[in-house]
């Protein structure tokens, strides 16, 4: 294994990523909820990660692969590596979950054991056990008989070990193995009646009760032992797209399959029996991948308990409620204001009910000829679907291309593509071998002899629950370029049309690439002639080989090179004469930064684009990728102002070394946080505001 000095190794940037998130429950100044709430992503992206990209290792290892990538690592000397890497941070996570219980505690809340319950509370939970919880338990035994069960990947199970008794004595014979799972359709956190004259609010884990109360579930044995132990399943699905003949069923038959994927990782408790972990490692054949737990196993559950703690704001980040853009606040008709000017969005700072309203307007509008709609994940409750129907049901011609394969949605989406479908819909699965990756809506209505287009192009998913959580632009526009551009892509997606000679747009799989290599390439001229020559570029993750390569390609013609990748990155920066003029940093803060943003200096003629593309080798080459101009010119200066304000972020930017680790940025500059000051909509929608104001 030969380790690259140009490339950092895709899996190892994201533990870096997911790291700097663990940075932030462990960061005193973030309050205490908060800090719960990123122990809670640690772990629920740590659990993504083994079920792909380990997954993906060891799927590499079993079809014997043993080539390098490009960054230098064999399958397995990364995975030792990952391994080894991942079981430190697990590590630092329950040593700042027990900081962090501690610190709960003290104010007035706390998860304690059913040991610590007094004898009225432990009442309570015997009458909560047999009323709520047994009705729903099912133990399996393991022995010759009964095979040893399925074991769900991701849920939390107790194996018990048992011993045959009469009464209290115990009889002479082996010891036998069950197992019990933990109801996921249960409450994981219970609230306790708090003692007399007591403010302090006291939980128990669901799986502790259960534990205490194991005894009712085997009469005639006796109790030696129970543990939790999880399991990570490999999740990706393995499509033979040019094979099927009803994509949709064939995504329902690999969503079935994937229930009994190979085994990637098993969590024990601390101080398993060995009888019951030797069971564990035989049966689910693990020899090594296993973990040993100290604490409650998976954290995820933090997430909702931090969220339902009750007169706890002040623990919370102060709420920031996000406004309705005020260029539509006092239409009547959001399209009659597109049609003097183009409107750009950022939330969650501004609101997602400027895109529901305009589906809405659309669908309810009688001159509205023609919807058309790209989805990749929705929210549960999607009030653009229903607009849909709406739409369909009252004859307009609605089209909406739902990507079936988007990771961990896909049920989801089955059943969207199937209620759009009922309603008359006219549903698209996307393309054979792509992901429908695009954010794009395109509204065709009747105005007196023509037809207008109106197009919403945006960087996030149309799903109204992210969109209070992620940083994302949305731009609407009826400019006639984009209009063509966006029938001619709907076009493609749907029928069979040839690639477009298009206007504005740059699309992937086959032109967008080539657009970001023409956009370098034209600063490296400008470079080279002594203009001005530079690129911002936003976006979640850089590991495509060439892209890189052509960045080093700018970097050395003197282009200077700024870069804000939230999470992987696999270029190194400040290598003499490599990447000397290229700096990359990653804000994580209260919001997930997800927009994808791109300015060019263009010589002294700058040049703004937004897309729904990563620098990644499947969005360059396997999705349908967007990359859209933003010509108004008072619109491209309030993203370059955000782009400006998130390169001097010095409280929540890390700065990526050459080494692949990162650091705070310190500058000695007044402190600066993006993210607040992005949340001033009037500040950054100023055009006046320059990178220096």
């Amino acid at each position: 294994m030969t380790v690259s000095k140009h490339y950092i190794n895709r899996d190892l940037s994201w533990l870096e990523f997911n790291l700097r998130v663990l940075e932030e429950a462990e960061d005193a100044t973030t309050p205490l909820l908060e800090r719960l709430l990123f122990l809670s992503i640690v772990s629920s992206n740590l659990d993504e990660f083994m079920s792909v990209r380990v997954a993906g290792l060891k799927d590499q290892l079993r079809a014997g692969y043993h080539n390098s990538d490009f960054t230098g690592y064999t399958p397995r000397g990364l995975l030792r590596r990952i391994m080894k890497r991942s079981g430190l941070m697990v590590r630092r996570q329950y040593k700042a979950y027990r900081e962090l219980m501690r610190s709960l505690s003290r104010e007035g809340a706390a998860i304690v054991s059913y040991a610590d319950l007094n004898e009225e509370q432990a009442k309570e939970m015997t009458e909560y056990f047999q009323e709520i919880v047994y009705p729903v338990l099912t133990p399996m035994a393991v022995d010759s008989s009964r095979p040893f069960p399925l074991v769900h990947s991701k849920e939390i199970y107790l194996a018990v070990v048992l011993h045959p008794s009469l009464g209290d004595a115990k009889l002479e014979g082996p010891s036998f193995c069950a197992i019990v799972q933990v109801p996921s359709i249960l409450p994981r956190t219970i609230r306790v009646t708090g003692r007399k004259n007591s403010r302090k609010q006291t939980y128990i884990l669901l799986e502790d009760l259960i534990r205490e109360q194991i005894g009712q579930l085997f009469s005639g044995y006796s109790t030696e032992a129970v543990h939790a132990f999880r399991l990570t399943r490999n999740s990706d699905l393995s499509l033979n797209e040019e094979g099927t003949e009803d994509l949709l069923q064939e995504i329902e038959k690999e969503l079935r399959r994937r229930r009994r994927g190979f085994p990637v990782r098993l969590e024990i408790e601390k101080g398993m029996h060995e009888h019951a972990r030797e069971l564990l490692m035989e049966e689910l054949d693990i020899q090594e991948d296993w973990l040993e737990i100290d604490g409650p196993l998976d954290l995820s559950f933090l997430s909702k308990f931090a969220a339902s703690l009750p007169n706890a704001d002040h623990l919370r980040y102060k709420p920031i409620d996000p406004v309705y853009p005020p260029e539509f606040e006092e239409a009547d008709e959001l399209m009659s204001v597109l049609r003097e000017k183009d409107v750009l969005v950022y939330h969650p700072y501004e609101s997602f009910e400027a895109v529901n309203d305009f589906i809405c307007e659309a669908a309810e509008d009688p001159d509205v000829l023609a919807i058309k709609m790209t989805l990749y994940r929705v929210s549960g409750q999607s009030v653009l679907v229903q607009a849909l129907v709406r739409a369909a049901e009252s004859g307009k011609q609605v089209t909406v291309v739902v990507e079936l394969k988007a990771r961990f949605d896909e049920e989801r989406n089955i059943a969207w593509a199937r209620q759009l479908e009922k309603a008359g819909c006219h549903v698209v699965y996307g393309l054979v071998g792509l992901k429908t990756h695009a954010k794009i809506t395109l509204v065709v209505r009747r105005e007196q002899n023509e037809l207008r287009r109106y197009v919403h192009v945006g960087t996030g998913n149309y799903n109204e629950n992210t969109a209070r959580l992620y940083t994302d632009a949305g731009l609407f526009t009826c400019h006639p370029d984009i209009g063509a551009d966006a029938s001619a892509l709907f076009n493609e997606m749907t029928g069979y049309s040839t690639p477009h000679d298009w206007r504005s747009f740059a699309v992937a799989p086959a032109g967008l690439k080539p657009k970001l290599f023409d956009l370098i390439d034209r600063e490296i001229a400008h470079a080279k002639e002594g203009r001005p020559a530079g690129i911002v570029a936003k976006m979640n993750s850089l590991s495509n080989q060439s892209m890189i390569d052509k960045l080093y390609e700018a970097s050395q013609a003197g282009v200077s090179i700024d870069l804000i990748v939230r999470g992987v990155c696999c270029l190194r920066p400040g290598v003499e004469g490599l990447s000397e003029n290229i700096r990359v940093i990653s804000i994580v803060d209260r919001y997930l930064e997800h927009s994808r943003i791109l300015a060019v200096s263009g010589g002294g003629e700058e040049e703004v684009y937004i897309s729904s593309a990563d620098w990644m080798t499947r969005n360059l080459s396997r999705r349908v990728e967007l990359l859209c101009p933003v010509y108004d010119p008072s619109l491209r200066q309030m993203l370059l102002n955000l782009l400006r304000t998130n390169v001097r972020d010095n409280v929540k930017a890390r700065l990526l070394q050459p080494s692949g680790s990162y650091v705070r940025v310190e500058n000695g500059e007044l402190p600066l946080r993006s993210q607040f000051v992005a949340a001033d909509i009037p500040l950054w929608k100023t055009v006046a505001a320059s990178a220096s104001d």
